[in-house]
């Protein structure tokens, strides 16, 4: 059986796109749809010194790591992965601007767990500001006014849902 592309491995493959270009200067790095997708996120993301966004999308990671090193990231875009929880993203951690803006944030989840899994994930979550939730257990399972109202609840930084503003009460 194939092993999974690696982080360190998809580095190269961008360098050899590249040619002439330092991955480390890079502010805009892409290593979504790799074949052999990538299973793991490590500590060899500590290359991408000046990366500000980073596409990890549509590949098969299921955790969220290596992150750490990454002063500059503004923009994470982990769309179409296996991801479980937000973990990664450290506790408290404060990212230039802010907070990351985690775009195509989507989690596969199977049965009924779903929306307990997505309470516990949006919980842990308050420091996002534009997630879409399409096709999320969360959106399905629940009448659209009330998924917009508790979802806003949960991130009270919430700046759009699903590429739609978010609209407050001034005493909210």
């Amino acid at each position: 059986m194939a092993k999974a592309t690696t982080i360190k491995e998809a580095i190269k493959k961008w360098e050899e796109k590249h040619p002439g270009e330092d991955i480390a200067e890079a502010t805009d790095v892409g290593f979504q749809f790799q074949w052999l997708p990538i299973e793991k996120m490590d500590n060899s993301l500590s290359a991408l010194v000046k990366c500000e966004k980073l596409s990890l999308s549509t590949n098969m990671i299921e955790k969220i790591a290596g992150l750490s090193a990454l002063k500059n990231l503004k923009i994470l875009s982990l769309g179409r992965n296996y991801i479980k929880n937000v973990a990664g993203l450290g506790r408290g951690r404060r990212y230039v601007g802010g907070a990351v803006d985690i775009v195509q944030y989507n989690r596969e989840v199977e049965g009924d767990r779903s929306a307990q899994e997505s309470s516990r994930v949006t919980t842990r979550a308050t420091e996002f500001r534009r997630p879409p939730f399409c096709g999320n257990p969360l959106v399905e399972n629940m009448d659209p006014e009330a998924y917009k109202a508790e979802v806003a609840k949960r991130l009270p930084r919430l700046k759009k849902l699903d590429g739609e503003p978010i609209f407050r009460d001034e005493g909210d």
